[in-house]
């Protein structure tokens, strides 16, 4: 995965030993407190601000604006890392990694430049596009509309993950003509409210819930030149989910083994003196990290196909941008199943080398299964498999991702038909 003598396989570059090596004592330091924090609903903000400090939300700028330049399969190797410390995080920048794609990808600008400035002197950005109720799908009920040189924003989003950490929120709208538009709407601007109201069982600190907007005041500059997102965006969205339960395994194999080395108390029908010699609680250790190995490598092998798509979009052969999107789509499609089940089924049986004191709440080891159980809930897994199986018998390329809300009625005619 990223720890060649760990025994959890190659790092996805030469230089990505060297690269990590700034962030390693940052995510220890993270992790110290992940069970702390995750009983006592204590929201990270140190902790995002400890990653911010050390450049981590810069990996994938150009060097020449005070990035990293890391390529994807770095930057997905680095996230596996952070949520075996606290998947919490990964969540919290799973929008900004985003924004820093769309930069990527965007034709030379004004526009492009300056945010690329903005992000290389370090500020953040956060999710606000889902909204619930009986928006259309792909619409949006909240407004921002022109208003003399600037524009006017209201309205309600939820799943604002990491936006209250962040400088800046990236949002979607409709326009006064109805159209689809973007923004970037700072986070203390006047009639902007962030609410941490996630009250999720699993990825609690994510600060995934409610932003208003009333009234909110947006300058020209911030309307975003284009509202579609880079042509990858589904497959590298989904592929920081499957990132993130790979390093929960990770985490689950790494609680799980130093349980089972301090563990003095044994069963009568077990086969040794401790638990640490008894073969069969060894096979569940085993059992766990295999499934955790297995993750990562899924993960980073998917991360090579977003980065083909990535350098196919720098390229601008419109077929090879097609294909090359369309593979990588397809690539994290097929691992999403794999890994989800492989993660949800190792937070559980770590349990059966244990005994019923690791249930305790202070071991915090339910926050493994609670935070794979959230994560994979985002974007079923039964469509991705159904992409998948599609595409193999009949050669359909898989369909935009449009987020949720309701079906409009020519969706609904057009689905039911």
């Amino acid at each position: 995965m990223t720890d060649i003598n760990g025994a959890w396989g190659a790092p996805p570059s030469e230089r990505f030993e060297r690269l990590a090596q700034t962030f390693r004592p940052i995510f220890a330091r993270i992790a110290e407190r992940a069970v702390d924090r995750d009983l006592a609903h204590e929201l990270p903000f140190d902790a995002y601000e400890w990653l911010k400090t050390s450049g981590f939300s810069r990996l994938r700028l150009p060097v020449a604006t005070g990035g990293l330049g890391a390529t994807l399969p770095e930057l997905f190797g680095l996230i596996i890392e952070l949520a075996a410390a606290d998947p919490n995080l990964t969540n919290a920048y799973r929008s900004h990694f985003g924004f820093t794609e769309d930069l990527l990808n965007a034709p030379d600008s004004a526009w492009r430049d300056a945010w690329l400035k903005r992000l290389g002197q370090g500020e953040t950005v956060g999710s606000g596009f889902s909204e619930l109720g009986d928006t259309p799908l792909g619409s949006y009920s909240t407004r921002l509309v022109r208003d003399g040189a600037n524009w006017r924003l209201d309205g309600e989003k939820f799943y604002t993950t990491g936006s209250l950490y962040a400088d800046w929120i990236t949002l979607g709208a409709m326009d006064g003509d109805g159209q689809p538009i973007g923004a970037l709407v700072p986070t203390s601007a006047p009639g902007v409210e962030i609410i941490d109201d996630w009250d999720g069982f699993g990825q609690s600190l994510t600060a995934s819930g409610t932003a208003r907007f009333r009234d909110v005041e947006i300058a020209d500059e911030l309307i975003k030149p284009s509202a579609v997102r880079f042509s990858y965006s589904g497959g590298f969205f989904q592929l920081v989910h499957l990132a993130s339960l790979a390093g929960i395994g990770r985490a689950a194999a790494n609680d799980l083994a130093r349980h089972v080395a301090a563990r003095k108390r044994v069963y009568s029908r077990g086969n040794a003196s401790r638990s640490a010699q008894d073969a069969q609680v060894q096979q569940v250790v085993g059992k766990v990290r295999g499934a955790a190995y297995s993750a990562g490598s899924i993960v980073l092998q998917a991360a090579k196909a977003l980065q083909r798509a990535y350098d196919a979009n720098q390229g601008g052969d419109q077929e090879q941008i097609k294909l090359a999107d369309r593979n990588a789509e397809l690539e994290v499609s097929q691992s999403v199943t794999v890994v989800t089940s492989l993660i949800l089924d190792a937070s559980t049986v770590l349990f059966d080398a244990l005994g019923a004191s690791a249930a305790k709440r202070g071991h915090g080891l339910d926050r493994h299964w609670r935070n794979a159980r959230t994560i994979a809930s985002h974007n079923p897994r039964i469509y991705h498999d159904r992409i998948v199986g599609d595409f193999a018998v009949n050669g359909t390329t898989p369909g935009p991702q449009a987020g949720v809300g309701v079906a409009r009625e020519e969706q609904a005619e057009r689905t039911d038909a």
